[in-house]
């Protein structure tokens, strides 16, 4: 038995070597995107987790205004917090083909590949030994909310689960009727578990729709469309306390969930976000 306990234990720190020798940080700290790179405080390949700005703001401030820093140090994870493709104001948008950005405008032929550059950012940061790609997960504020949901569209098998905040979405607004989502623009190959955050009280992104020419349909009709795409079965509607409700779907493909939680009172900023339960969700999928 004693012999059994010193094989085990020299394998536990055999293993504890091996992960770390995996996490190149030197390759990590020549990345162009170091400064909104937070490293957790494990060691070995870590979840990671995409943080979007808002339209018009930067990683940095977003990295700094979510807090998530702290919760990966506390949990063990990556957050990488990039800018935008597109400079506009005193910071970037992202680039979401067909959809007018803040500024009224649709985004410009020659504007990055978001899409392809959030993607290619993962595979640089997999090639590094610090990020597990089976637990990339993407979230993000209003217009990175909105990027976030189209990366769940458009490449839902790079992430093993999404949770947009004040910016849900389900495809860009249908053109005949603007208060639907455009199914064509939205068709994910495999189920993706959805958690957004939100306010009831945000006019900037009303959660009951209306709003700018990017916005339009209702909260939930997002979720509604998701609940479809991932052939949920179950509604429900529950209360988390005097301050937040959740409305949802569950008995989805997958065993995935999607549902969209609600603060009462909640404005159009990181503040209707509760950052343990977004990892707790999170942290639950796997790719």
């Amino acid at each position: 038995m004693l012999l059994l306990r010193l094989v085990l234990a020299l394998c536990a720190c055999f293993s504890a070597s091996a992960a770390f020798a995996q996490c190149r940080i030197d390759v990590l700290d020549a990345l162009p995107e170091r400064g909104v790179i937070h490293l957790g405080s494990k060691v070995g390949p870590m979840p990671l987790v995409i943080l979007l700005h808002g339209s018009t703001g930067t990683g940095a401030e977003m990295l700094r205004e979510s807090g998530l820093a702290a919760t990966a140090d506390a949990h063990g994870f990556v957050v990488v917090s990039p800018n935008g493709g597109i400079a506009a104001g005193r910071g970037y948008v992202w680039n979401i083909p067909g959809v007018p950005t803040v500024t009224g405008a649709l985004p410009g032929k020659d504007a990055r590949d978001d899409v392809a550059y959030l993607t290619g950012l993962i595979d640089r940061l997999a090639a590094t030994g610090c990020v597990d790609v089976k637990r990339v997960y993407a979230t993000g504020l209003s217009g990175g909310g909105r990027m976030t949901s189209l990366l769940g569209c458009v490449v839902p098998r790079r992430f093993a689960a999404i949770a947009p905040v004040v910016g849900l979405r389900a495809g860009r607004p249908l053109a005949a009727d603007r208060s639907r989502a455009d199914p064509a623009s939205c068709r994910p190959t495999t189920p993706l578990p959805v958690l957004a955050f939100s306010g009831d009280a945000d006019t900037t992104n009303p959660i009951t729709g209306g709003g700018a020419p990017y916005w339009q349909y209702p909260q939930t009709v997002a979720v509604q469309r998701w609940a479809a795409l991932n052939h949920c079965s179950e509604p429900y509607a529950r209360n988390l306390g005097a301050e937040v409700y959740e409305q949802g779907y569950a008995r989805c493909d997958g065993d995935v969930t999607v549902a969209a939680r609600v603060k009462r009172g909640g404005k159009h900023s990181w503040s209707v976000v509760d950052n343990e339960a977004m990892w707790a969700f999170l942290s639950r999928h796997t790719r």
